[in-house]
């Protein structure tokens, strides 16, 4: 039978490049997939991966799409490094956009806004996501519980509590019943950086997210800390550092991030709180913080691929008329792909009778 070997010394080289195969892995699954479906596989790879790069506007949507999962995937990638596995990001994203949302409801009279305002509303957001990820946090100190469990919970509650928002005291009076608030004003939106387009300056903060983050994992005791105190609660007791303090930085670090990706979704691209303010950008971060090798700066890579299956999916529906769940599809062959590939760097395959 075929048994899996522990190899004596894993390579770090294919290591690192064991996301570049996963990609590569999941174009040749992907091609397959067309195939299957009765789909040209070429026409299929190129409306996924080169139309959305052909024009400005194409870069400026995969932009759009990479703000709100950088964002997240850098702090899904201190909650990780940290050994706190908060599975709950999308639950922070919509309580983010819930609170900044309602903070800009309440300030927007139809006249002011301003870098003013729109800082307010971003720092809301940010607040709004850590109280929901300091529910996690504490019941994780307090009483020991599962933060995976907890967190995802806690993803129904708010996707629950923004509908209802919507459905009651948040909703536009003005707007024939439905369920949405009303259309911030101008002074209420991010600025946008290249004109014609929806790509705001909401990817400027996440790029910054991402040497912040890396500044700080990388280049800091406090990183040094909060890595060590995750990973190793003894020796890190032994050395003077909290287990305690790890968590909590982790997991409100991860919520502010979450929370600003979820207000800059509300007053960037959409305009107004609605029932879903995300395709599901919360999940899909996982994939993006692991396929960065959950470093701050190799999840600007996974984050553009994830993009793109984003932006590919919507043309994949439109164009050659698949199901929405294509983008679902190509984000799990992504994810076992890179567990495959992981999984052969550090074992090997051996026969045995």
């Amino acid at each position: 039978m075929l048994r899996l070997e522990a190899r004596a010394n894993p390579s770090t080289l294919m290591a690192w490049c064991s996301p570049l195969l996963a990609v590569l892995l999941t174009v040749l699954c992907g091609a397959l997939l067309f195939i299957a479906l009765d789909k040209n596989p070429l026409t299929g790879l190129a409306i996924f991966f080169i139309e959305p790069l052909m024009t400005l506007r194409g870069w400026s949507e995969v932009g759009v799409k990479v703000a709100p999962l950088l964002l997240i995937a850098v702090g899904l990638a201190v909650c990780f490094r940290a050994n706190v596995f908060n599975i709950g990001a999308e639950g922070q994203l919509v309580v983010g956009a819930i609170a900044g949302g309602a903070a800009g409801l309440y300030f927007d009279d139809g006249t002011g806004g301003g870098a003013l305002m729109i800082t307010a509303v971003l720092v809301a957001g940010m607040l709004g996501g850590m109280a929901w990820a300091a529910i996690t946090a504490f019941l994780r100190d307090r009483f020991n519980t599962s933060e995976i469990l907890v967190s995802l919970m806690l993803v129904y509650v708010a996707q629950l509590l923004l509908s209802y928002l919507v459905h009651g005291v948040l909703k536009d009076p003005d707007g024939f019943n439905f369920p949405q608030s009303k259309m911030f004003s101008d002074g209420f939106l991010l600025p946008i950086l290249i004109p014609h387009t929806r790509l705001h300056i909401g990817i400027l903060l996440a790029l910054g997210a991402a040497l912040f983050g890396w500044i700080f994992l990388s280049k800091s005791f406090a990183g040094l800390r909060l890595q060590v105190g995750g990973m190793a609660p003894l020796a890190a007791r032994y050395g003077g550092f909290s287990s305690r303090t790890s968590l909590w930085t982790a997991m409100l670090v991860c919520g502010a991030l979450s929370g600003l990706a979820g207000v800059c979704e509300v007053i960037g691209p959409i305009g107004q709180l609605t029932p879903s303010v995300s395709p599901g950008y919360g999940f899909a971060a996982i994939i993006v913080a692991y396929v960065g090798r959950l470093h701050p700066v190799g999840v600007i890579f996974s984050s553009f691929i994830m993009a793109l299956f984003y932006i590919g999916g919507e043309l994949a529906q439109s164009r050659l008329g698949m199901p929405s769940a294509i983008t679902g599809v190509f984000q799990g062959i992504l994810l076992f792909a890179l567990l495959a590939c992981d999984v052969l760097i550090r074992y090997h395959l051996r026969w045995r009778k």
